[in-house]
């Protein structure tokens, strides 16, 4: 289906030009009028990505020639593996806005044009379909994010803000020799050509083991998890909800983007230890996160916990596993994004995370616990919610592949329960350390709530619509794993094959 305007490129671009137009506001309630306006137009104009086909074709597909000397082109593309993305994205922004009206009091104008910005390298990410184009999105993502720590955290941001922007960068140069090695080898950038081509067996280890790095390091997975807890405990909250909602999800996003389908032989052999490390990073931020004090602090790690459920998932390589990904990377966005705006609202009016300052809150603040009681119920995966659609698929996905693993991530759900009880039971009916007269929740922050508490329920009891959105590129994505997985392997068997009479071993005893 044609439309009037290049869809993509609008929902890029125009969230830049308004973020120029906040250089010409001076009023701090007029910028954020102004944004909030921006936001809700960013998704009218996304409003055509709803026609999309369910098939897994690439589509809204845009390309020009950018450098063609170099072979570069400016090409967009969505399918079902990155439609979710978006739309999680552009949602974001509107609440980023409202959560923090009144809890950022300076530099409102740069507050702002960091989140416009940030939102359309966000989008930029999750429709490249060349790996230059990709790279310079992902990279600029960097700065905004750095902005948002650095300028408007805690009293730890200048340290939160550098180890964020050092794990990463060292992440995005491993990103930048793999895209490189593409080139040379593949002679193009473009990810749809590079899809179809298969590579030698060492060629894609060496690939598989710069991206992954570069993608572990973003999700994060264990070992490489530390700089999260300290950038999101310094973040403002709506630094915290996009760090949560979005950019965790671009590591995710590169693995079943790049990894899979360029270097299916490479994955499949790197899988046990893609699989260990999700295991490890399941139990590992579950039992820290179960030690915590600070509530900030406690979600942080329990997002360590549920990115190791979607890499997990992408690398069972059948369909419930991949599928259960998806929806953990929609659902993580939407229920932990909730938590971060909840923290951000009883900060306000605490001064503190620590649970010990904040107990009793059911008697002074009852709509606050109901809301903070359904996301807790989501972030372990309670039936009816949004969470359970995407566990129960890891789930089914790890016990397809393994009883051994399946079992490995019962004590990980436990955990998960354990620790979101704990921290709502103290919260609700713990006894104040002092007597509080807080105000529940006021109309703007009922708005921002609400809305990811419907697709709690949404995404939880009507799951059929993203199934079908999914799908399709989810089977197209595994067949050609498989077949591309076995050229790759076949090519190598009969490399061996003819060079083992050379070392004066007959190839019977192989």
């Amino acid at each position: 289906m044609d439309f009037a305007y290049p869809v993509l490129s609008s929902l890029i671009f125009f969230p830049l030009v308004a973020a120029l137009g906040l250089l010409f506001l001076r009023d701090d309630a007029v910028v954020r009028k102004y944004t909030l306006v921006v936001s809700i137009l960013e998704i009218l104009l996304a409003i055509p990505l709803a026609a999309l086909k369910l098939n897994a074709d690439f589509q809204f597909v845009e390309r020009l020639a950018w450098v063609p000397r170099w072979g570069l082109q400016y090409n967009l593309a969505v399918d079902g593996i990155s439609i979710l993305m978006i739309w999680l994205t552009l949602f974001t922004l509107p609440l980023c806005v409202l959560c923090s009206w009144t809890g950022i009091s300076k530099r409102i104008k740069e507050f702002h044009f960091c989140l416009l910005f940030m939102t359309a390298a966000c989008l930029g990410v999750f429709t490249a379909m060349d790996l230059v184009l990709f790279y310079v999105f992902w990279e600029a993502m960097l700065i905004p994010m750095y902005l948002l720590i650095a300028v408007w955290g805690g009293d730890e941001r200048k340290y939160a803000s550098i180890k964020f922007f050092l794990y990463t960068l060292a992440g995005s140069t491993l990103l930048l020799v793999a895209i490189v090695a593409f080139r040379i080898e593949g002679g193009t950038f473009s990810i749809p050509e590079l899809m179809h081509q298969n590579f030698s067996f060492r060629f894609q280890c060496l690939c598989f083991l710069a991206m992954a790095l570069a993608f572990a390091i973003k999700v994060p997975m264990f070992p490489f998890h530390t700089w999260l807890p300290a950038a999101h405990v310094q973040a403002p909250a709506a630094g915290s909800v996009i760090l949560a909602a979005i950019l965790l999800k671009m590591g995710t996003y590169g693995f079943l983007r790049f990894c899979l389908p360029l270097t299916p032989a490479a994955s499949d052999y790197f899988a046990p230890l893609m699989i260990a490390v999700s295991v490890a990073s399941i139990l590992y931020g579950g039992a820290v996160a179960l030690g915590q004090s600070d509530i900030k602090k406690l979600v942080a790690y329990s997002s360590v916990g549920h990115m190791g459920f979607v890499t997990l998932g992408i690398f069972l390589f059948n369909q419930r596993g991949v599928e259960g990904a998806l929806f953990q990377m929609l659902n993580h966005g939407v229920v932990t994004g909730g938590l971060f705006m909840m923290i951000g609202t009883v900060y306000e009016r605490s001064h503190s995370r620590d649970i010990q300052k904040n107990l009793g809150l059911g008697k002074y603040m009852p709509a606050f616990m109901f809301f903070w009681g359904l996301f807790s119920l989501a972030s372990f995966g309670f039936p009816g919610t949004n969470g359970f659609v995407g566990e129960i698929l890891v789930f089914v996905g790890a016990f397809q592949h393994s009883l051994l693993i399946g079992l490995l991530l019962v004590p990980g759900a436990l955990l998960a329960t354990a620790y979101m009880f704990r921290l709502g039971l103290k919260m609700a009916w713990g006894t104040p350390s002092s007597a509080k007269s807080w105000s529940d929740l006021c109309p703007r922050e009922w708005v921002f709530l609400l809305v990811p508490a419907v697709m709690v329920f949404y995404i939880g009891l009507v799951p059929a619509p993203f199934f079908q959105m999914i799908t399709p590129s989810v089977e197209k994505l595994l067949a050609e794993y498989d077949s591309h997985k076995t050229v790759a392997q076949s090519e190598t068997t009969t490399q061996t094959a003819v060079r083992t009479p050379m070392t004066g071993v007959s190839a019977g005893k192989n």
